[in-house]
């Protein structure tokens, strides 16, 4: 059990981690990082302006504020369900 319990707090842990790493922090995109790049892309598609709820957005707003704390159970709910299917639980 234990197990299962630590793939839900991996998962959880390691997403802040993996948006920093792709340039969503918490002062806003990194500059010519993975994020600048998708932001650029989204504003290209959409007309000069990324829009609200888009795909970069939504990192942005988490890479900046973190989980919410329903996104952090829905997370470490399939963090824990991953492992558990993997481990035969």
């Amino acid at each position: 059990a234990a197990v299962v319990v630590t793939g839900g707090v991996i998962a959880v842990s390691t997403v802040p981690v993996v948006l920093g790493a792709m340039g969503f922090t918490g002062t806003g995109i990194a500059a010519s990082s993975l994020a600048a790049k998708m932001m650029s892309i989204t504003a290209l598609a959409n007309g000069g302006g990324v829009p609200a709820g888009s795909l970069v957005s939504t990192l942005q707003s988490v890479g900046a504020a973190g989980l919410s704390l329903s996104s952090k159970i829905n997370l470490g709910t399939a963090g824990s369900a991953l492992v558990a299917s993997i481990v035969g639980l």
